[in-house]
């Protein structure tokens, strides 16, 4: 018969753990989530209705829309770049969505909501701090009940190709109550 284990013993959670049983790889990943701020309140202006768009949306440079396309540059600022001095990944990610629900919005009625449904990102290369980078996003499909949208970064620079996505939008009418 198994040996039943006492829960309530064997069950620490980090910080319930004192620095002299912590494996080390335990502590460097602690002390790496610290300086990345874990610890730290998130201030007051940012916890708002409306942040995030606003916050990604200020390094976008629209420079031309027509139906079904959006083209613009968008500047890559220490803000939204990793340690490493790149764009990084998860903000990548957040241009990828505004991008791609602004190019739908060319094509969908506002009557109509867009959820996101899926999204697909290939990081080629990365985007160094303080270049710009130019984005091109188009809608391959859109029908009744889907909307989709491809996206193209490149390098302004060089015009070397560093990130493609696709995004897939179901379209749902809003209820009439």
């Amino acid at each position: 018969m198994a040996k039943k284990a006492s829960s309530a013993s064997q069950t620490q959670t980090p910080s319930s753990i004192s620095d002299q049983s912590v494996p080390s790889h335990v502590s460097q990943t602690l002390t790496f989530l610290k300086n990345l701020g874990k610890d730290k309140p998130i201030p007051k202006s940012c916890n708002t209705s409306g942040f995030y768009s606003h916050f990604f949306g200020s390094f976008i440079k629209v420079s031309d829309i027509k139906r079904g396309r959006i083209f613009c540059t968008i500047v890559v600022k220490p803000p939204i770049s990793n340690a490493f001095g790149i764009l990084h990944g998860g903000s990548v990610g957040s241009l990828i969505e505004l991008l791609s629900i602004a190019c739908a919005r060319t094509v969908i009625a506002e009557d109509k909501e867009l959820f996101l449904g899926e999204i697909s990102v290939s990081y080629l290369a990365g985007a160094p701090t303080n270049e710009e980078v130019v984005a091109e996003a188009s809608v391959v499909k859109s029908g009744r009940n889907v909307t989709m949208v491809a996206l193209e970064f490149k390098l302004k620079k060089t015009g070397n190709l560093i990130y493609i996505a696709h995004t897939t939008f179901y379209n749902i009418p809003v209820a009439k109550l």
